[in-house]
Parts: structure tokens; sequence; C-alpha cells
């Protein structure tokens, strides 16, 4: 196994084809930056000419003073019976100013006879050609071998001739190509091994995608295998089903396979880089996501709970830190004393294992997980729980009632809710209007406590789900509802459950204000 290697990241080029991908100019420029300071050694930034927004970027690109990074325009070869030095795509290439060129050829006979319409030996000219050329300007090239896993099983000597081909015309890299993401793992290492036997590890790249869930898995078979440089994208972004996911391959290669790379010292900083990207993408997070998912080192199991705090890798693989993740205890109707212990610490309280009041703590949990109550994405409701239980939670305010008004005016939906609270011996009485039920309380609870509680302004809801647990029971089923909230310093969660959808939806909207409260004035 080769133990330094290069990483590529195209996200901004195939990560983009992935379907509800899109990226300002704005973004990329951010998302260069940002990966530069992660300490990757290509960034690919798409096609030049291919549209406005990518021309921008290429020439908003050449200001940006990167550190380590070398930026890649990407595009093909030259067109059949065409000179190098005629040909418009490699022009633009060239006019993109990038330091290197990246660019796809023909390995797959198929596609050169039916794709291309021309000759084997056409096709090899292009490749040397076009290389050549780019390399004559100066520029360091990557050469992609399109469709070579299948090229290789095909034709094995006319794939070879074609990585020859971009070698002699002084091509520093091949990255080998599975386009269509069908080759298994014990097939793609062999044909990789067989690469680097016949031209060297230092100049064998790979290039995977995940169409049979295995684009990490043969990126890293690829590096077992020698090759030297990986590419992929954050996140999986990508066509179909999405390209080989850096954020996985990446932890893999350093703390398993005992590769090196740049950025292997910043891998700390991975659970970040994958939620920065989550963010622009304006995509939620994957709370699965291997190694930097919310749920990743999560334990639910009272057993499993109690091995991890005695010793952590007795139930994680890795430690969570090295990735910028941490361990976390999620209290459910499984739990014993030892994780209501471990998660009343991670919430901010210090439990003795032996206190009655943790026994009346887990039976009041089982009893109300049993009722439909859920604390894995309310962890500011089981906070709350957790401090009346002990006898620690300040009453800010007293709710006197409420209701909730629908109706119609011509084509017009409006929602009018009615608030009475007691803040000390201050009674409010508020009335706001939305064109839904539960922003008109959000208002007007708001309504009633900002004068005595102004950091409210700045807390948000900024997602709703409904949860129908009975469905047996028609329009009389139990809800629950699942409310997230923010400010400008974290974002948490709160539930309410009951058999009136708005009723469960107030009792979470109470809890995130009483939250929000005794987070800033604990």
């Amino acid at each position: 196994m080769s133990k330094a290697v290069k990483i590529y990241d195209t996200t901004l080029r195939d990560g983009t084809q992935g379907e509800g991908i899109s990226f300002s100019v704005t973004d990329k420029l951010r998302i260069a930056e940002r990966l530069d300071a992660f300490g990757v050694d290509y960034i690919e930034g798409g096609f030049p000419g291919s549209n406005p927004r990518d021309i921008t970027f290429f020439q908003e690109a050449q200001k940006l003073r990167l550190r380590h990074a070398r930026l890649a325009a990407f595009g093909s070869t030259r067109r059949a019976g065409a000179k190098s030095s005629e040909d418009p795509q490699l022009k633009t290439l060239l006019d993109s100013g990038m330091p290197v060129m990246t660019i796809v050829g023909k390995t797959w006979l198929l596609h050169v006879t039916e794709i291309l319409r021309t000759t084997p030996e056409e096709n090899l000219a292009m490749i040397e050609d076009s290389v050549r050329y780019l390399v004559t300007q100066g520029r360091e090239v990557i050469y992609d071998a399109e469709h070579f896993f299948d090229g290789f099983k095909s034709d094995k000597d006319y794939a070879l001739r074609t990585l020859a081909a971009a070698l002699r015309g002084g091509a520093t890299n091949l990255t080998l190509c599975d386009t269509n993401g069908g080759t298994m793992v014990n097939g793609f290492e062999s044909i990789v091994r067989t690469v680097v036997s016949e031209f060297g590890a230092d100049r064998v790249g790979v290039h995977c995608h995940n169409d049979s869930g295995l684009g990490v898995a043969l990126s890293l078979a690829g590096v077992t295998a020698g090759a030297s440089l990986v590419q992929g994208t954050v996140n999986g972004y990508g066509e179909r089903t999405g390209n080989a996911n850096l954020i996985s391959i990446l932890p893999s290669l350093f703390l398993k396979m005992g590769a090196s790379a740049h950025c292997a010292a910043n891998l700390g900083q991975l659970r970040e880089l994958s939620l920065f990207f989550d963010e622009l993408a304006n995509l939620r997070p994957d709370t699965k996501a291997p190694y930097v998912g919310a749920s990743a080192f999560a334990h639910k199991g009272g057993l499993h709970a109690n091995a991890a705090q005695k010793v952590k890798s007795s139930y994680e693989h890795v430690d969570p830190a090295t990735v910028g993740n941490r361990t976390r205890v999620l209290v459910s109707d499984m739990a014993g004393r030892s994780s209501v212990v471990l998660k009343a610490r991670e919430l901010g309280f210090e439990l003795d294992e032996k206190s009655p009041a943790i026994k009346t703590l887990i039976d009041e949990l089982k009893e109300l997980e049993f009722r439909g109550y859920e604390f894995e994405a309310a962890d500011a409701s089981l906070q709350l729980l957790i401090a009346r239980a002990l006898g620690q939670h300040a009453q800010f305010f007293t709710v006197d009632g409420y209701r909730v008004i629908i109706e119609r005016h011509g084509g017009e939906l409006w929602a009018e809710a009615t608030v009475k609270i007691k803040v000390g011996d201050r009674s409010y009485h508020t009335v706001a209007e939305s064109t839904g039920p539960i922003s008109a309380l959000d208002r007007a609870l708001r309504l009633a406590l900002e004068k005595d509680f102004p950091e409210l302004q700045e807390m948000e809801l900024r997602d709703y789900k409904v949860r129908i647990l009975e469905s047996n029971q028609g329009a009389n089923s139990r809800t629950r509802v699942l409310i997230e909230s923010g400010d400008k310093q974290s974002v948490w969660g709160t539930v309410g459950v009951s058999e009136n959808i708005v009723d469960a939806s107030w009792e979470a909207l109470r809890a995130a204000v009483d939250y929000k409260l005794t987070k800033t004035r604990r």
C-alpha cells in the first residue's frame, strides 16, 4: 500500500451534478478556500466555459490566495481529426488560468467506436496530443481514464495503451475511473494492482462512484493496491447515487490504514467540514453518516452506554474527537441507571447512580416513552425533565390558558391565537395572527414574554415535525411533535405528545421557550 496519498476533491464539478446540489459563485469560492484550509491537494472547479457560473468562478478563482491546494479545470481530449493547438475546448481550459488541467479520455473501445465514432489509433493520438499540448503550455495534467474498468475487462491491452499514451504526453497522474460504479472490490483491486505494476504507484489514482454502494470501499481498495491519489466529493455528493465520499475515506485512510496526506493533521475538523458543505447545499446533515453523523457515536442500550463509560473503545471503533465528533448517550425506555447518569452528565447534571432520584427519573422516562414521547432528538425537553426531577428547575412563567381559532376569509386562511400567562404577579393576555395555528401560538407566546425576557427575540423556530403514533385510531390518534429551535449560539429540540396536534405543538413550543430562558438565566 502507498503510504503517502494525494487528495483530489471534485465536489465543485462532479458533486454539483448530483440531484438537488447547486452552489452559487460565492459558495464555490468559499468552498475552495475551505478545502484549501483543510489541506486537500487538488480542488477541481468545473468545466470552464460550460456556463456563466463556472466562467465567473474561474475568473474570480484566479484572485484566491490558496496556501496549499492547486486548482484544476476539467475538460476532455481534443476532437477527432483536429489539432490540439486549434481545439476550442483546450483553449478554454488554458484561458481559465488554472495551474492544473484534468482531461478525460476514452479507454473503452465501445465508446471509442460507438460514441466518438473514431478509430482506436486516432483515440490514442487524441489522448497523447492533448496532454502534451497542455504540458507544453506549462500546466500540470491529470488524465482521467473514463470507464477504465469496463474498458480493461473488455480489452485489457487497449485500456493500458490509452494510459501509456497519456504518460507519453506528460501526464503526472493516471486516474482510473469506475464511471458506471459497477465494479466489485476484488476485481477493482486486482486491476489497480496491474496498472500500478505497469506504470508505478506514484502515477496512479482512483475515481469511484457509489452505484453499488461501494464507492468508499473501492477507493480504499485502490490505495491498498498502490494508488497514490484518491478523487472524491465531500459527503458523497454526485450524479445518480453519488461519488466516493471523502468524509468517510479520509479517516479510514489515516486512522485504519496508516496512510498519510497533507490534510491528515486537520482530521479533527472533519465533522465541521461536512456540516459546512451541507449548510451551503441547503441539505439536512445525515445523522447516520459514518464518523461525522450525530448518531455515529450515540449509545442507546444500557449495556452499551455502561461499557462505553468504562472503556470507550469497547463500543467505539475510533475516538470521536479525532474526527471532530463526540459520544452521545440516548435515553429511552431501554435506559438503565448508567445511561441516565451519563446523559445527565452530558447535559450538565451530576448524579449519583445510587440516588433514589435516579429510579424515579427512569420510571418517569419509561412511562413517557410508553405514551409516545421520544427524547433522542429532544435533548432540551429531557434536560428540563431532569432539572424538575432534581428540584433544580426555575419556573419563569405559568400558563393560565390558550386558544386557537382558524378562519377562512375568501381565498385566505388565517389563524388567531390567544395566550394567557403570568410572569411573577403580572398577568398578560396577548393575541397574534399568522397563516398557521402553530406560528400564531409562537407569536402570541413571544409577545407575552418578550417584555420580561428580551432574549427571546433572538430565538427562532427552525424545524417542525409531526408523527402520528396510532394511525388505527383515525382522527383521534396520538400525535408527537418535534420542534427544533435555535439562536445565534446553539440549536435545541423539544417534544410534545397529545391526541390534539395543536396541544402537542403547544407543549413543544412552551418547552423550547422554557429551555431558552433556562439556558440564558441559569
